[in-house]
């Protein structure tokens, strides 16, 4: 069993920090963040009390002896989905409190962990491509309309990836993503004016739906974290927003009806 050294409150908090951000990035919800959080601090015998915005994060640790006390805030990016490192870290958690890790040891493995390699890019993009030519088929679309619906979300999937690549507004991104794959569609409807394409028009940009955001607002009212549960959920509207402007604007260039 390792021996934790008492570390300072600064080293403590900023690891502290820094694992609550990577869970939020990652996809966690309000009350696992806050939970983890706890626990790691509760083997260092230190009491923590967050304050979790949508992209802040703000800390504060009183120990014991009630005489050291930490306050720290930290900025949260975007969420990128890494169910995988949320399991890792929560896992983690739990071996800190067993076997008694020291501050260095915990920031090692953190680095370990947010390095490890996730899916190749070409195969999420063939992934999500082939999802949305299922849900295509289950709509009852037929062979070219899956066909042409792979093609869209593919393509969307694409554009969203490099548009955050530029650094683009978050909310844009989502537009042109959604205004892609249904450009295609609605290219495909207008040079086959006879061929049905409202199955591959309304499945084409379902890989946006915010399917995580909704369930963590929904938890997170229920958990009584109201703030964040409303931020979260005015965040899934305006990005419905921006798939359904991407997708009117598509159907205004080619008169679909």
């Amino acid at each position: 069993m390792e021996i934790v050294t008492k570390p300072t409150k600064y080293e403590l908090g900023e690891m502290l920090l820094e694992i609550g951000s990577l869970l939020m990035v990652a996809g966690a919800n309000t009350e696992r963040v806050k939970v983890t959080i706890s626990r790691i601090a509760g083997a260092f015998e230190c009491d923590s009390q967050l304050m979790i915005t949508n992209h802040a994060l703000m800390i504060t640790l009183t120990y014991n002896s009630k005489v050291k006390t930490f306050t720290s805030v930290k900025w949260v990016p975007n969420m990128h989905l890494n169910f995988n490192l949320i399991a890792d870290i929560s896992a983690m958690s739990w071996k800190i409190v067993e076997e008694k890790w020291s501050v260095e040891r915990i920031n090692t493995e953190m680095k370990l962990l947010n390095k490890k390699a996730l899916y190749p890019r070409f195969l999420v993009l063939f992934l999500v491509a082939l999802a949305g030519s299922s849900f295509c088929r289950l709509m009852g679309g037929e062979t070219v309309e899956m066909i042409v619906c792979f093609v869209g979300t593919f393509l969307g999937l694409y554009v969203r990836q490099e548009s955050m690549k530029m650094h683009f507004n978050f909310y844009l991104c989502v537009f042109f993503a959604a205004f892609t794959s249904s450009f295609i569609v609605g290219l495909y409807s207008f040079l086959n004016p006879e061929a049905e394409s409202i199955h591959a028009l309304s499945t084409s940009v379902l890989f946006l739906i915010p399917g995580v955001p909704m369930i963590n607002s929904f938890s997170d009212l229920i958990d009584g974290n109201i703030l964040n549960g409303t931020t979260r959920g005015v965040n899934v509207l305006v990005i419905a927003f921006a798939i359904a402007l991407g997708l009117m604007t598509s159907l205004l260039i080619f008169n679909l009806h």
